[in-house]
């Protein structure tokens, strides 16, 4: 289900238990629980009563929402989210979240707010970081947060004993954007114009010396140089005067600052267009229900004493999205089937619908599904599906044997009760049954041609009778012995006949099975090779933009002539480059596994199909 605009209000997706103890609330994971679309998630940190809930009403285009905080008090608590149909990105969900403000004394908990800035950066793809006045040395100062990260945040699961995970931290992490409110300098170096992206990189440039003060200085610019390999930065002028930012929520456009005003569009603007969907480690992209279950994984991670980890996380959200992707599809799947199935109906027709519902099921989980590597919950849901598919065409195959059942009662009647009466039993009988035989047959085929196991039924009813026809030959003394004998033959020839028919039905009931099994192990693969070549495609531009950051960071450090960081930035640049070749010379064994994977499921499950199906 997607969002469609249900959420009138925020609702606070992250608060403060009884003990203290962060947790995620229950409303919110349902939210998410209920969006199936693609999620772009734009976060807002920063020291409180900067403004940072304005913007975020401006992103949800609406006047009022989070809640502004016009006195002294912080007014956001927690992380509070906001869900909204994205306006340029069709099919996709805008997430908002309005992180409570940092730096409030009367909380009196540094690692609460330290929590709350992991939190954002961890499940936001924009990290819009809202100060006041300019980006000096105290502004960068007070962002200590982006230098605990490393601390704070783990990419693998194991590392080892001389690597520094930081450096990976760029591949994982947001675009950052800084936004500068009530800033009143000019936008100049050098008695020059420059640009407010200049503004932010010249104030991020990099003292040389080695000394104590030099290193203080330059780590939480290396940090955000390091960590985020997209920065953007804006800079506003004061909305309104002191009484107007009073009551924000009050003013009309005409009452705020043009300037002001002209750069929050530019602002949202920038957001719509540029903010990527939610994506973890291998290019996956998630839905609002896997950011549900991902804010579940790493607040569980933070109260029980432990560091989130990146690759834990992706572990833990692929087992949750997959069971439930699983049973989702499996649901869809009979929904679709019982929907437009009304038995007995034709095996072909039977064919395609199963054919229509097991591609859209397939769809389905693989929207929802996460990280199934060996595919074995898709193997698991194909097998699962044509369980269900073999139950259908049991009932199918018994309700039809019931139908021609009731024909064939309906046509031989009266032949069964001549039989009974031994009206047969005489000269000349024979022919006479022989006849009434045929012509009931005629009408038996023709009445149930569109059934399945007509011949089937027809089979064991003739088989039945042989004894009476043969009883009734041998008492028609209108027959000599040579004719009888003659007889005798053509009705075992007929008995043959009979025999190919019910084969024949046979043999096209088991190679429509045999269609579908291929069809449906085609299926699987091409869906997975498509979201396969989704996934790499995305990581191809995740990998060329970490690259192009990190080949821009080692210019900037040899500039500086910083030669110690340009060669650790160089052995960097060496180590993504080899990965990216690995991951490319992966892709036909990954392709070949895959198939062999899927074609050993379709063997496993077909013969087992086939014996329960022609029982």
């Amino acid at each position: 289900m997607a969002c469609g605009g249900l959420m009138s209000a925020p609702v606070c997706l992250i608060e403060n238990d009884e003990n203290g103890k962060l947790r995620v609330r229950k409303e919110a994971k349902d939210i998410l629980d209920g969006i199936s679309e693609p999620v772009v998630v734009v976060s807002v940190v920063g020291l409180y009563r900067t403004g940072k809930s304005y913007l975020m009403n401006r992103l949800a285009g609406q006047q009022t929402g989070f809640a502004l905080g016009c006195t002294i008090e912080s007014k956001t608590k927690g992380i509070w989210m906001w869900c909204v149909p994205h306006p340029n990105k069709k099919g996709h969900t805008l997430v908002l979240l309005d992180t409570e403000g940092l730096g409030d004394v009367k909380k009196g908990d540094e690692k609460h707010d330290t929590w709350i800035f992991c939190l954002a950066v961890l499940l936001s793809s924009t990290l819009v970081y809202n100060s006041l006045g300019v980006i000096d040395n105290m502004a960068l100062e007070k962002l200590h947060y982006v230098t605990e990260l490393t601390e704070n945040i783990r990419v693998k699961a194991e590392v080892g004993q001389h690597e520094d995970e930081s450096a990976d931290f760029i591949r994982f992490f947001p675009s950052f954007v800084w936004a500068v409110r009530d800033f009143s300098l000019k936008l100049e170096k050098e008695d020059k114009p420059i640009t407010s992206d200049e503004y932010l990189e010249g104030s991020l440039e990099l003292k040389q010396g080695s000394s104590p003060q030099a290193a203080q200085y330059n780590l939480p610019r290396s940090c955000l140089r390091n960590f985020f390999a997209v920065r953007k930065c804006f800079v506003f002028p004061r909305p309104a005067n002191t009484e107007g930012l009073q009551k924000m929520e009050e003013l009309t456009e005409e009452e705020l600052d043009s300037k002001f005003l002209e750069q929050a569009n530019t602002f949202c603007r920038y957001i719509y267009n540029n903010s990527e969907p939610k994506t973890v480690s291998g290019g996956r992209t998630i839905t609002g229900t896997a950011l549900g279950n991902l804010a579940e994984v790493y607040v569980e991670a933070i109260r029980s004493g432990k560091v989130p980890c990146l690759e834990n996380a992706v572990v833990s959200l692929a087992k949750i999205q997959n069971v439930r992707a699983v049973a989702e599809a499996l649901q869809f799947y009979m929904t679709e089937l019982f929907k437009l199935v009304q038995l007995p109906i034709n095996p072909a027709e039977l064919s395609n619908i199963h054919t229509v519902a097991e591609k859209n099921a397939i769809d389905v989980f693989i929207t929802m599904s996460f990280s199934d590597n060996d595919q074995i919950y898709q193997k698991e849901l194909m097998g699962k599906m044509f369980d269900e598919y073999q139950q259908l065409c049991e009932q199918n195959q018994e309700e039809s044997v019931k139908q021609c059942e009731a024909v064939r009662h309906a046509v031989f009647d009266t032949l069964e009760k001549s039989v009974f009466d031994g009206s047969y039993l005489r000269p000349g009988g024979y022919r006479q049954y022989r006849d009434t035989l045929r012509q009931l047959t005629h009408d038996y085929r023709a009445r149930t041609h569109s059934l399945i196991m007509s011949e089937k039924v027809l089979s064991k009813f003739l088989k039945e009778k042989e004894d009476i026809e043969n009883m009734i030959l041998q008492a028609d003394e209108s027959l000599s012995k040579a004719e009888q004998e003659n007889e005798v033959q053509r009705l075992k020839n007929e008995i043959q006949e009979q025999q190919q028919r019910n084969l024949e039905e046979r043999n096209r009931l088991q190679e429509q099975m045999f269609e579908d099994m291929q069809r449906s192990h085609k299926e699987h693969v091409n869906q997975i090779f498509r979201q396969m070549e989704r996934e790499q495609e995305r990581m191809r531009r995740d990998n060329e933009r970490v690259l192009e950051a990190k080949l821009r960071e080692k210019d900037a450090l040899l500039q500086k002539d910083l030669q110690e960081q340009a060669f650790q930035m160089h052995r960097q640049i060496d180590r993504l480059r080899s990965e990216m070749h690995k991951e490319e010379k992966s892709k036909p064994s990954i392709v070949s596994r895959i198939a062999g994977g899927f074609g050993a499921a379709a063997k496993k499950i077909l013969p087992d199909f086939a014996v329960k199906w022609f029982k």
